[in-house]
């Protein structure tokens, strides 16, 4: 039996703008290139929804925050809605403070952000930290407690603050197979 036919022309945009943006960059400490987390993240939320525009979000969701790509270019070449789901994934840069000093102060904010983000902002973001969630496991496996030195916080204790954090900002998608997943790997590796 043939595929049936869909219309994926913005999402084919969006994919081949995330590969564009992200062409010649490794996902930290990975070996690999970094395009592959915004492909994972686009699958997961393929396992909620088929709305063109949320799936175009999740491979574009980390353009703007490791990339020199602009909300703006994402407003301009994909419109309102995917431009406010991108920057609803988007790190929120704190003034005078490193990466590391402000690490607590950012997660807080993502975490508050999601908790009263509307319910496709959820989806998306649920694509991003599943997908996050799936290669921390897959290396804590490997590396145990020498995983958290790659990371600019470097306690265990923070990152299962932040992982627990933000389930319970996601809590409203419990039903789906990607939140069960979501809280079953954050359960394996902060028990």
């Amino acid at each position: 039996m043939a595929n049936k036919p869909l219309d994926t022309k913005l999402l084919d945009r969006a994919i081949l703008f995330a590969v564009k943006a992200h062409s010649g960059t490794e996902r930290r400490g990975k070996g690999f290139p970094y395009i592959v987390h915004p492909m994972e993240a686009m699958e997961i939320v393929a396992t909620m929804t088929s709305d063109q525009e949320l799936l175009a979000a999740a491979a574009l969701h980390d353009t703007v925050e490791d990339t020199g790509v602009t909300i703006e270019d994402i407003r301009r070449d994909f419109g309102e809605r995917i431009a406010t789901l991108v920057e609803s994934e988007s790190d929120v840069e704190i003034k005078d403070k490193s990466e590391e000093e402000s690490w607590h102060e950012r997660k807080m904010a993502a975490i508050e952000r999601l908790a009263k983000a509307p319910h496709d902002a959820k989806i998306v973001a649920l694509g991003d930290k599943l997908s996050n969630m799936r290669a921390i496991a897959r290396d804590y496996a490997v590396k145990g407690d020498e995983l958290w030195k790659i990371f600019h916080t470097k306690d265990k204790k923070e990152h299962e603050w932040h992982y627990r954090g933000l389930a319970d900002s996601l809590r409203e998608l419990q039903d789906t197979f990607a939140f069960k997943e979501f809280q079953s790997l954050i359960n394996e590796v902060f028990k």
